[in-house]
């Protein structure tokens, strides 16, 4: 009887999790359908200038969340606007690495899963305007490029000039599947490239900073990171290399010696016992650890598999004990959704300590971790976290109009942000979904998510061979 009450339990979460979707979804189409994002509390549409004039990111961006909870009317209509509204030759400087993650990663998921050629034809088209912002003297990508006249340039605050690690480190997962999907090499090189002008280069201490400037070939400011400007650039690395079904030797080894060096230089533990992924700023230690860093617990369960003699229990083991330090942030608000940034320092323990680190913005990466250390565990403790969060998504972000995000997590009173990210559709709420499904739905051993949660097929050896003989 158990199991029975169990797996109502699971259908009646999973149809909670199916209903927020609704709400989000059915908001953003009544207020703001057509623009980028929603704002909830206003009721009108958000534009942020990371997508210049590109318009629809909700749609892109939820398009696989809609078709893998069989939202199909949804899934229908958001296909519709895609054929006949989504353009790309807009007079407008993008964010090369946003509008990869989540138009190119979206459409690529989109095609995959239902098949539907539009998405094809539109993630090439989308891919083949992005090249130029590889003209660069090393080919290391401009992280900002207006898509009609070709022309890239750098954020103005980043060190001298530089491009940053986990913008043109994450290119390279949907750059694999353009150059698959499209027939044409070219993609594959400009990210293989990439790869050639890091490997060249010597590494502080065995850590990437996150800053390389793309004229001289040169690391700026030996700044190093884990979370935000680094972030996305390990996760690839890893992968990449389970994309290739498991291929990549080089992929793999950056990944691993990689994480040999986070271990050593950044990772510590706390006086009450709590284990976080610091920040390295030339040789001295931040000890503050972003939101965005907890997807590392995630990617550490990931890679445990693969990891180098004896060391995949310990792996685990990390992962554990980053989810657990990630839930404890939650834990320790009066809201119990996690600040953007916390610190140990000054007897104060995954609590945020700066007014403007107190948000959340919708944020997907604890659940995240949940997810993976549930696939990998089926640790029941880890479902118990992501229910917690539902809960706590539905008294503080949801309003009338959609979800929000929270000014303070801390404060007894609420105060929204007003705007309803894509990624909480595409990724916070596909988590959570994940979380409380079997895991034969998108199985890690044929799918790999790109870093907004979009899923990848593995490109299986025996897939390429019968294409071949296809021909």
């Amino acid at each position: 009887m158990a199991m029975r009450c169990s797996e109502l339990f699971l259908s009646d979460v999973r149809n909670d999790i199916v209903n927020m979707m609704k709400h989000a979804w059915d908001n953003y189409k009544r207020y703001a359908w057509g623009l980028n994002e929603l704002k909830p509390i206003s009721k009108q549409g958000h534009s942020s200038n990371l997508f210049g004039n590109i318009q629809g990111a909700t749609i892109v961006d939820a398009l696989d969340t809609l078709y893998v909870m069989e939202m199909k009317d949804e899934f229908k209509e958001a296909k519709e606007w895609v054929e006949k509204n989504l353009d790309f030759n807009v007079n407008a400087e993008i964010s090369v690495f946003e509008v990869n993650i989540r138009f190119v990663g979206g459409l690529l998921s989109a095609y995959y899963l239902s098949g539907e050629e539009i998405f094809r034809k539109k993630a090439v088209e989308l891919g083949e305007k992005l090249l130029p912002a590889f003209n660069t003297p090393t080919g290391i990508p401009w992280a900002l490029l207006n898509i009609k006249s070709g022309i890239g340039r750098n954020w103005p605050w980043a060190s001298g000039g530089s491009s940053i690690l986990a913008e043109f480190g994450t290119l390279h997962l949907e750059f694999i599947h353009l150059s698959h999907l499209s027939e044409n090499p070219i993609f594959a090189e400009k990210v293989m490239n990439i790869r050639k002008v890091l490997n060249r280069l010597d590494k502080p201490e065995g850590l990437y900073p996150n800053y390389l400037n793309p004229s001289s070939g040169q690391w700026g400011q030996h700044h190093v990171s884990i979370g935000g400007l680094g972030d996305s650039f390990y996760e690839y690395l890893l992968k990449a290399w389970l994309m290739s079904d498991k291929t990549d030797e080089e992929g793999k080894k950056m990944y691993y010696d990689a994480v040999q060096a986070i271990e050593t230089h950044l990772i510590r533990k706390s006086s009450g016992g709590l284990t976080y992924i610091a920040e390295w700023k030339g040789g001295l230690l931040e000890h503050k650890m972003g939101h965005l860093t907890c997807f590392a617990g995630g990617m550490f369960a990931l890679g445990a598999d693969g990891a180098p003699a004896d060391k995949t229990g310990h792996h685990i083991e990390l992962g554990a004990e980053i989810a657990r330090t990630c839930h404890e942030s939650y834990d320790r608000t009066s809201m119990k959704l996690g600040p953007e940034a916390f610190r140990f320092d000054g007897g104060v323990e995954a609590i945020a300590t700066r007014q403007n680190e107190k948000y959340y913005i919708l944020r997907p990466e604890v659940i995240e971790t949940y997810m993976y250390m549930w696939r990998f565990t089926h640790d029941p403790k880890y479902r118990q976290w992501g229910w917690e969060a539902v809960e706590a998504l539905e008294q503080y972000c949801r309003v009338d109009g959609g979800y929000s995000g929270i000014r303070d997590v801390y404060s007894n009173h609420q105060s929204h942000d007003d705007v309803q990210q894509s990624f909480f559709l595409s990724e916070t709420l596909k988590y959570l979904y994940l979380l409380f499904s079997e895991d034969d739905l998108l199985p890690f051993e044929h799918w790999v998510f790109n870093t907004e949660a979009h899923p990848l097929p593995v490109l299986h050896g025996d897939d390429e061979k019968k294409e071949e003989e296809e021909k």
